[in-house]
């Protein structure tokens, strides 16, 4: 039997599974609620077209009529994912979670997150799609991954995505919120970019259509979320010098790792730009973090003294680079001078410059802000 008979036979088979059901469903009415599943069907049928946004939007008018069938619509579509041995209809099933999670109100929104977080909505993929080196299987664990963490992200009144706050937490002050900008959003970005990247290795990215449909939505997130990422990384370039050793040593990591992420971001969206075919894409251009830049600014900072990044000329130095924006570093060229008290220095034994100055320089990068040390005393003998 040849590959097209045998995906005809397997296409046929599905669509008597899916009548099958329907009728069913139809049979077992429970409080109107077998419309609900009904719809779930008929948007994951056996093929590998995506689902109509009509079906969608009747789930949606359906469950809001009845507001508490939500729990009801997880299990229904939980119990698709689980039951099915068509890789198809289990990317379907996930695929529509994201749609309504992404078309659906606040409301809506937090009674599906709930129905998550109580088991209710289960988005692991049954016992028959063991890890495979089918690129559509692996898409498919990968996927599951990233739409776990999105359950972690709201979207807000502006249409944007944030990541879920903490009861209880209120910043009122700008440093508060620019911590936890830095130390609670930061991280949360970072996870949420890497479950984006780990979507699509570059060698086996599927050309399924359902797959692409997939990866389209999650694009359109990231992008968002890399807004967010921006603004957390010129927070942090902002608070830098400010902050304690430890969270200084905490700050580099960071840095580190979205070093990494940018290079990797940039890749992924060039890949992209080629693989998927849906036009109305609008990719960020990626501010490239170098990881050279990072460990200059480490090996700066350990030559400096503690008492000299906590003084004001350091917090003006830090305002000017929050203030350059990260989508115009370009543009902006940072020159901070260092004068060390030579009486502190001799007191604490801590003199790296006599009579006769060194002079050093030491350059580092965020992005594209080139930053140079220089010995005020080596400037003013030039």
């Amino acid at each position: 039997m040849g590959a097209g008979t045998h995906a005809k036979l397997r296409l046929a088979i599905g669509y008597v599974k899916d009548h099958a059901s329907v009728g069913k469903a139809i049979l077992n009415k429970k409080s109107g609620l077998s419309e609900i599943e009904i719809a779930i069907i008929r948007a994951t049928r056996h093929d590998n077209s995506p689902a109509d946004d009509k079906y969608m939007h009747e789930i949606l008018f359906l469950v809001s009529n009845s507001p508490d069938s939500t729990f009801f619509l997880a299990e229904r579509i939980s119990q698709r994912l689980n039951r099915t041995r068509d890789c198809h209809v289990a990317l379907k099933a996930l695929l529509l979670t994201h749609r309504l999670l992404r078309g659906g109100n606040h409301g809506f929104e937090h009674q599906l997150r709930s129905a998550h977080f109580s088991g209710h909505l289960q988005m692991s993929p049954g016992r028959s799609f063991t890890r495979s080196s089918n690129p559509l299987v692996c898409f498919l664990h990968k996927y599951a991954a990233y739409l776990n963490e999105r359950m972690g992200w709201i979207i807000n009144p502006g249409g944007k995505l944030e990541p879920v706050m903490s009861p209880g937490l209120d910043f009122g002050c700008y440093r508060e919120r620019s911590l936890e900008l830095v130390f609670h959003r930061l991280p949360k970005c970072q996870l949420f970019i890497d479950k984006v990247l780990e979507c699509s290795h570059y060698d086996d990215f599927p050309s399924d259509r359902l797959a692409q449909a997939a990866m389209c939505h999650t694009l359109k997130e990231s992008f968002q979320v890399y807004t967010v990422f921006c603004e957390g990384v010129a927070a942090l370039v902002n608070m830098f010098f400010d902050l304690t050793l430890p969270a200084r040593d905490i700050a580099c990591d960071i840095l580190k790792r979205a070093s990494q992420q940018s290079v990797k971001l940039e890749e992924l969206y060039g890949k992209c730009k080629r693989t998927i075919r849906i036009r109305n894409l609008e990719y960020p251009s990626v501010e490239v973090i170098t990881m050279d830049h990072v460990k200059s600014l480490e090996q700066c900072l350990s030559n400096i003294p503690t008492g000299v990044c906590n003084s004001p000329k350091s917090a003006s130095i830090s305002k000017r680079l929050l203030n350059s924006g990260l989508d115009k570093l370009d543009e902006v060229t940072t020159k901070i001078e260092w004068k060390e008290r030579e009486e502190a220095r001799l007191k604490r034994g801590l003199s790296y410059s006599s009579a006769t100055s060194v002079s050093w320089t030491m350059e580092t990068k965020i992005s594209n802000v080139w930053v140079v040390f220089e010995d005020e005393d080596s400037m003013d003998s030039s």
